[in-house]
């Protein structure tokens, strides 16, 4: 994926769902497997077909193996991304989110659509909820100023792009509104020492 010059000194989104894979899902597993360490924590037992908390990448694998099903997140299903996204339309403020929910979506809808109901009414919805929350993110950047900016409830994803454009426009702002004289005072300190 190319990504604008201002994005590449930035987390990639690669390396946000990677980070993202940490995150706990629940499987019901297929296969039975012991109490398994890694370097993040041990996990298991697996018992079919008793639910488990895993890691999504381990998650990932033992679905990719067809050695289990993945459990989708209480907020990913269609009705409670209907009430986000209508929430989020009505309002100007950012509606409540999981902070990892775009990378976990996009990894779930990727590998594990089929344990979903309504996968692909789940990605419209999504698409829009992140089409919605970018205008609003594009409208308070076009306003922004050093003493009023709010935007909470940002997922990982969205402060992520911000973060360039935010980093940028404070930057410049600040070099609108400094002082003129503070230049001019350090510059006759300079030439002091020098004298």
């Amino acid at each position: 994926m190319s990504l604008p010059q201002s994005l590449r000194t930035t987390v990639t989104p690669p390396e946000l769902e990677l980070i993202a894979s940490e995150q706990l899902v629940e499987i019901i597993p297929l296969v039975s497997m012991e109490r398994t360490a890694f370097i993040s924590g041990a996990y298991g037992p697996l018992r079919p077909p008793n639910k488990c908390k895993i890691p999504l990448w381990m998650a990932l694998n033992l679905k990719l193996k067809k050695k289990c099903h993945i459990v989708p997140p209480d907020w990913l299903n269609v009705d409670d991304l209907q009430a986000i996204l209508n929430k989020e339309t009505a309002s100007n403020a950012y509606s409540e989110v999981p902070f990892r929910y775009v990378e976990i979506a996009k990894v779930l809808l990727d590998v594990a659509s089929e344990d979903m109901p309504q996968p692909d009414k789940i990605r419209y919805l999504l698409k829009d909820l992140r089409e919605a929350r970018q205008a609003k993110c594009r409208d308070a950047l076009a306003l922004i100023n050093h003493s009023d900016v709010k935007m909470t409830n940002l997922s990982s994803m969205e402060l992520n792009e911000v973060r360039p454009v935010f980093v940028q426009s404070m930057n410049i702002w600040t070099k609108l509104v400094r002082d003129p004289t503070e230049n001019y005072i350090g510059e006759v300190e300079e030439d002091e020492r020098v004298s």
